[in-house]
């Protein structure tokens, strides 16, 4: 498994005009080749009427699947484009759909070229991006009279706690690096001289919002 991925915050879209051709770029969030043509195939029947539907997608962990479509556009000029776009910021299971309405300028292989990036790349910017980090949930159950001190420790730890339970104790799930756990532990046993306990739940992927995506273009 992997240790952590970066991917779209969303599905959304996002429109630019150059030279008065409108590329409207849509992303969405894909674990399989099916459900990204599933999308693909929706963005064209919604845009049917568009000169061009270019698509570009990237899955698996490996980046195993990958898809570039130019859609009628001289070869080279849309879909690669996209998809070198989609690797450069390292993005794992994206689907990338760019429709264009010519607007009656031609722009060239060069400028089609930068049309279909800069599309999918300030889309990518306008929709925010996210970092996925596989985490240890590691249960800490303590009395109603700790929950200050353990509060205060996580705040300054900044530990995710991502469920309470409120029954005869108090039980916090705690979103902890695998690698930190043993530290976590030991922590907290000192801190509240050894009236917790510990149990380990399953490792998933916690996802964070990913602040500044200026330095992923």
């Amino acid at each position: 498994m992997l240790t952590h991925y970066m991917t779209i915050k969303t599905a959304g879209e996002h429109e630019i005009e150059i030279k008065k051709s409108r590329f409207i770029c849509q992303l969405a969030r894909v674990d399989s080749e099916a459900a990204a043509q599933t999308f693909i195939a929706a963005c064209k029947k919604k845009h049917y009427k568009a000169n061009h539907n270019c698509s570009a997608y990237i899955i698996g962990e490996r980046d195993e699947h990958q898809h570039a479509l130019d859609d009628g556009e001289p070869a080279g000029t849309a879909g690669v484009p996209m998809l070198e776009v989609l690797r450069r910021k390292q993005l794992k299971n994206v689907v990338a759909v760019t429709t264009r309405y010519f607007g009656g300028t031609k722009l060239g292989a060069g400028g089609l070229i930068r049309a279909y990036s800069h599309s999918v790349s300030q889309a990518v910017t306008a929709i925010g991006l996210v970092v996925g980090r596989l985490q240890q949930a590691l249960l800490v159950t303590i009395s109603y009279a700790q929950i200050g001190s353990l509060e205060h420790y996580l705040e300054q730890q900044v530990i995710t706690v991502a469920n309470t339970d409120y029954l005869a104790d108090v039980t916090f799930t705690l979103m902890v690096n695998e690698s930190e756990i043993a530290a976590v532990k030991t922590d907290l046993t000192e801190l509240l001289n050894g009236q917790v306990s510990f149990k380990l739940g399953q490792q998933q992927y916690f996802e964070t919002e990913l602040k500044n995506t200026s330095d992923h273009n």
